[in-house]
């Protein structure tokens, strides 16, 4: 099968990615193979590649935004057929055992795997799990719009969740790419108003096109405090400007598996019971909710489609912030 590897992480104007024909995997007890259709790209993906996340394995095929379809049925799985639409994300698997487990947050899992890290991902035709982390992809979407909601859609809808935001109040959302255009339709179906703070002016003008109340830069305060808001852009310094933007009692959710430096806080930007909570990882729950509510809206994913060969150039654009909405690899 073709796949891209990546050999030892790199910077990605360097083009750590190879393009590659390699064996494809074959499923064992309770898994599945997939197709792959269609991968998208993630800003995790980009923190792998350049190694901001220690390597866990390598060589290693990124990509955790998987759709495709089930091409052949592994001893003992049972749940899917051949021919059944699928897609797999970022958490690929959990112990099921431990107390995080059992309280039902797997996303915590210290023995968990992540796809397209410590298992080989989507940036190749085929790609192999365990069949009780796969999941059936809503008619409303085709195999392209899909793709960007099995990560950027559903950590972007575990950050709404934490940000403690309720239908009708008011929301911030710092930095706009991939996650933030598909929660920000989310919010609006939920009679919220939305608040946008990024620099780019094509970002600007997509929050408008989806509905924001108020689009601005990030360190400019917004028309009225927040009830939450959740930091999408990697960007430590931009917590105080967000912790400075909420009201009192209000929660600041940061959605980001790598964080530049925070500053030093001043306390009265936290104090009043501001929250500021991390977001990490995902759970099974958290996807079949996300699909479910993304088909009620429906989500409209905007989407730019590249080949698999043009990986490393797409991961430079995401870096750049050069993309609108969403990146998806169309798989040979």
């Amino acid at each position: 099968m073709r796949a891209m590897l990546l050999d030892q992480p790199a910077p990605v104007a360097t083009k750590p990615l190879r393009e590659d024909e390699i064996a494809a995997p074959e499923p064992g007890l309770g898994h599945i193979r997939l197709r792959v259709t269609h991968c998208g790209i993630c800003r995790t993906d980009l923190h792998i590649v350049e190694g901001d996340l220690p390597p866990k394995k390598v060589p290693v095929i990124p990509g955790h935004q998987i759709v495709g379809t089930v091409e052949l049925v592994g001893p003992r799985a049972r749940r899917f057929r051949r021919g059944d639409r699928l897609g797999v994300a970022w958490l690929n698997w959990a112990c099921g055992r431990c107390p995080y487990c059992r309280e039902d947050r797997e996303n915590l899992c210290e023995a968990a795997r992540f796809t397209g890290y410590q298992v080989d991902g989507g940036y190749a035709q085929y790609v192999v799990v365990d069949e009780a982390f796969a999941y059936r992809i809503p008619d409303a979407f085709t195999d392209l719009q899909a793709a960007p909601l099995l990560c950027a859609g559903v950590i972007g809808f575990r950050s709404l969740r934490l940000s403690e935001i309720k239908p009708g109040q008011r929301l911030g959302l710092y930095g706009f790419g991939a996650s933030a255009h598909i929660v920000l339709q989310i919010a609006r179906h939920w009679g919220c108003e939305v608040h946008v703070f990024t620099r780019g002016e094509g970002h600007q003008r997509l929050a408008r096109k989806l509905g924001a109340t108020w689009v601005g830069r990030p360190e400019e305060p917004p028309p009225h405090p927040l009830d939450g808001a959740i930091l999408f852009a990697p960007v430590g310094a931009l917590v105080p400007e967000a912790l400075r933007a909420l009201r009192r009692g209000g929660t600041l959710a940061i959605n980001a598996i790598h964080l530049t430096p925070i500053p030093g806080l001043n306390y009265e930007w936290l104090y009043h019971e501001r929250t500021l909570r991390s977001v990490a990882n995902c759970t099974r729950q958290d996807a079949e909710d996300l699909l479910r509510i993304a088909a009620e809206v429906p989500v409209r994913t905007e989407v730019e489609v590249f080949p698999l060969g043009e990986a490393n150039s797409v991961l430079e654009l995401l870096k750049g912030a050069r993309l609108r909405g969403a990146a998806v690899l169309e798989i040979p």
